[in-house]
C-alpha cells in the first residue's frame, strides 16, 4: 500500500466526491476511480457507500483514520530530512492542561525567534492518547502527569507543579473558603479524573474514601463543567485546568493539607540534533539547566 494512494484516498474523502478529488489532485477521473478500485481490492472490503455522495463505510473510518496517521508521519519524516540545512517543519507538542504546559508553550516565543521557519502542532487530550501518538511518531514531545510510567522514553521532570484542590459552583458555601479541606467534601457529590495513577494519588490524599459520593469518572475535566455551573457536583481537579473558566460561574479552591503532582516532559529516544524537534531539546535543556 503506497503512501501516494493513501493521499489520493485522504483527498476523496475530504471531497466525498471523485470529480473534485481528481481535479484537486491533477489526475484524470478515470485515473483516480482505478486507483481507489485497486486499494479496495487489496484491502478486500468496500471503502465507499456510492450515491450522490460518496459515504465512507465502517472499512473506510478505520482506513481514514490510520491514513491520516500514516501521511502525517511520512510528511514530518520528509520535513525533518528537508529541513536539514536550515531548521523548519513542524514542532507536535502534546500535554494536557496543565502550569507546565502553559510555561512550555510560553518558551516557544524565544525559540520561534531562533528558528522562524519552524511551525507548531499543540495537541491536546489524556495521557494515554498522547503516548500513543508519541508511541506512533506522531508526536515529538509530550507533557505527562507523574505517576506514569516512562520506561520506554527519554525524560525530564520540570519544576513547575500543578496544585489539587475543589472546582465548585461560585455559590457553593465552600466557594467561602479559602482552601478545602478532607472533611468538607462530605455528603458532595463529586467527579474525579478516572486515569488509575493519578487517581489513587488523589485516593491517598483522601484516605479512607468510603463515606465520599464519587459518583463520575473522566479522563479531561472540561467534560464535567456543565455539572459544576448547575451546582450538582464538584470536581476534584488540577487548578490550570480549569484556570479559563468565568469565576463568576465556578471557582476553584486548593486542598489542604497541600497536594501537588509534576509533570514530565518525555520523547523517544532517538531525536536527530539537525530536526526541529532536536534543536527544541538543545533548546529546553538549556533553558532548564537539564543535564542528561
Amino acid at each position: 500500500m503506497e503512501i501516494r494512494v493513501l493521499r489520493y484516498f485522504l483527498a476523496v474523502v475530504r471531497e466525498q466526491n471523485i470529480s473534485r478529488a481528481s481535479e484537486s489532485l491533477h489526475l484524470t477521473q478515470p485515473t483516480l476511480s482505478r486507483q481507489l478500485a485497486e486499494l479496495e481490492a487489496e484491502i478486500g472490503l468496500p471503502l465507499f457507500k456510492r450515491g450522490r455522495q460518496l459515504v465512507l463505510t465502517e472499512a473506510g473510518e478505520m482506513l481514514r483514520h490510520r491514513a491520516e496517521e500514516a501521511v502525517t508521519l511520512m510528511e514530518r519524516i520528509e520535513a525533518d530530512f528537508r529541513q536539514r540545512g536550515d531548521v523548519g517543519g513542524t514542532l507536535a507538542i502534546g500535554s494536557g492542561v496543565y502550569a507546565a504546559g502553559a510555561e512550555l508553550v510560553r518558551s516557544l516565543e524565544e525559540f520561534s525567534l531562533r528558528y522562524p521557519k519552524v511551525k507548531y502542532e499543540i495537541y491536546t487530550n489524556s495521557a494515554d492518547t498522547l503516548r500513543e501518538r508519541l508511541d506512533a511518531g506522531l508526536l515529538d514531545f509530550a507533557l505527562l502527569q507523574e505517576p506514569i510510567d516512562v520506561a520506554h522514553y527519554e525524560y525530564f521532570r520540570l519544576p513547575t507543579k500543578d496544585v489539587w484542590g475543589l472546582f465548585m459552583r461560585a455559590g457553593s458555601p465552600l466557594a467561602e473558603k479559602e482552601k478545602i479541606r478532607r472533611e468538607d467534601l462530605a455528603g458532595r457529590r463529586l467527579v474525579c479524573t478516572g486515569r488509575l495513577a493519578i487517581h489513587r494519588e488523589v485516593e491517598h490524599w483522601l484516605g479512607d474514601a468510603d463515606d465520599l459520593l464519587i459518583f463520575m469518572r473522566h479522563n479531561l475535566v472540561d467534560n464535567t463543567v456543565p455539572l459544576v455551573v448547575d451546582g450538582f457536583a464538584d470536581a476534584i481537579t488540577i487548578e490550570s485546568a480549569v484556570r479559563n473558566y468565568d469565576p463568576a460561574k465556578a471557582v476553584f479552591r486548593p486542598f489542604s493539607p497541600s497536594l501537588k503532582t509534576t509533570v514530565v516532559l518525555a520523547w523517544k529516544r532517538f531525536q536527530p540534533s539537525f530536526s526541529a524537534a532536536g534543536k527544541f531539546l538543545e533548546f529546553i535543556k538549556e533553558k532548564y539547566a537539564f543535564k542528561a
